[in-house]
C-alpha cells in the first residue's frame, strides 16, 4: 500500500501468546511483518496469522546463526529497510512518526539506535538505568549479528546478548521503544536463569581464551554506545564484588530507589542474575580441574 513504509519487521517468537497481539497491532505502518516462530505450543503462530503477519517456522541446528540472523540470511526481503522487534515490544505512534522521517531523509545513516522503555511489574521504570539502547532498524544488508562463542542448547535459539554489527553510520531515534512483558515475574525470572547460563558460558570462554566471539563488537572506551557497553562489561566481569556493584549502580547511582519497591526488586534481580552467572562460572572452573576418570 502507498502509505506503508518500505520496511520489513521481523518478530522472533517462542510461546509468546500473551504478548504477540499487542506487538503486532503496533506494527501496522510497516509494509511487511514476519513472525519467525520456534514451533510454539501456546497458539502464538495462529494468533500471528490471524493478525495478518507472515509466519515462518524455525528449527535451530545448534550453530551460528541463531533465529534472527537466520531470518536475515534466509528470508526474501524486498524492502530497503529491516527492523527487529521482540514479541514483548511495541512501536508507539510517536516513534513511528520519527521512523517515517528517518526513512524519508537522505541516506546518511545505515542504522538507527533506539532506547527501550522498560516496564516492570505493571509500570514503566523511569529510573534505575534498566533500559538500554539497541539497533532497531537498518538498511537491508548493512548489519549482522555477532558470532559469539557460547552454545547452551536449543532453549536459547535466539540471540540473547549478541549485538548487531553495522556497516556504516548509526543514528539515534529520540522516542523509545516500549518493552512490556505480559507473562509476569515468574517467566521473567525463569528466562533470566537461562540467560545467566548463557552468560556464564560466554564469560568463561572469554576469560580463558581472550576472545569474546568469532565475530564481535570491539570493546572501546571511546567508541559508540555498543562498544562502550562491551568495554565496561569486560572490566566488570573481572571484579570480585560485581553483583553488588551492579546493585549499587541501578539502585543508588541511577536512582532505582525512586521507583519504590519495584526499583528494589528490579535491582535485586539484576544482582542475582550476575551472582548466578558467576556461580555457574565457578562450577565450570571446578569441573575443568577435575581429573579424568
Amino acid at each position: 500500500m502507498a502509505d506503508k513504509l518500505d520496511l520489513t519487521v521481523i518478530v522472533a517468537t517462542r510461546n509468546e501468546a500473551a504478548n504477540i497481539a499487542a506487538c503486532l497491532d503496533s506494527l501496522a505502518p510497516a509494509a511487511r511483518v514476519v513472525v519467525v516462530d520456534s514451533h510454539s505450543t501456546d497458539g502464538t503462530a495462529e494468533l500471528a496469522s490471524a493478525r495478518g503477519a507472515e509466519v515462518v517456522p524455525f528449527a535451530w541446528n545448534g550453530r551460528y546463526p541463531r533465529k534472527r540472523q537466520w531470518a536475515l540470511d534466509h528470508l526474501d526481503i524486498s524492502t530497503a529497510w529491516v527492523a527487529l522487534v521482540d514479541a514483548d515490544e511495541s512501536i508507539p505512534p510517536p516513534l513511528w512518526q520519527e521512523i517515517r522521517r528517518a526513512l524519508g531523509s537522505p541516506p546518511s545513516c545505515a542504522a538507527w539506535l533506539v532506547d527501550k522503555q522498560f516496564h516492570f511489574m505493571g509500570r514503566r521504570l523511569r529510573f534505575g538505568g534498566f533500559s538500554h539502547s539497541a539497533v532497531l532498524l537498518f538498511r537491508k544488508g548493512a548489519a549482522r549479528f555477532e558470532d559469539l562463542l557460547a552454545d547452551v542448547g536449543e532453549g536459547l535459539d535466539m540471540e540473547v546478548h549478541e549485538r548487531l554489527i553495522v556497516d556504516g553510520a548509526v543514528g539515534r531515534l529520540a522516542h523509545p521503544l516500549v518493552h512490556r512483558d505480559a507473562k509476569g515475574l515468574a517467566a521473567y525470572i525463569a528466562r533470566h536463569n537461562a540467560y545467566s547460563t548463557w552468560e556464564a558460558e560466554l564469560r568463561f570462554r572469554a576469560l580463558h581464551s581472550g576472545r569474546y566471539g568469532v565475530d564481535s563488537i570491539r570493546p572501546r572506551l571511546f567508541g559508540n554506545v555498543q562498544e562502550r557497553r562491551r568495554f565496561f562489561k569486560q572490566i566488570a566481569m573481572r571484579l570480585p564484588l560485581e553483583p553488588w556493584l551492579w546493585f549499587i549502580y541501578h539502585y543508588w547511582i541511577r536512582g532505582g530507589f525512586l521507583e519504590g519497591r519495584r526499583g528494589l526488586v528490579a535491582a535485586q534481580i539484576r544482582r542475582a542474575y550476575i551472582e548466578q552467572a558467576r556461580a555457574k562460572m565457578l562450577e565450570m572452573t571446578y569441573a575443568n580441574r577435575r581429573p579424568a576418570p
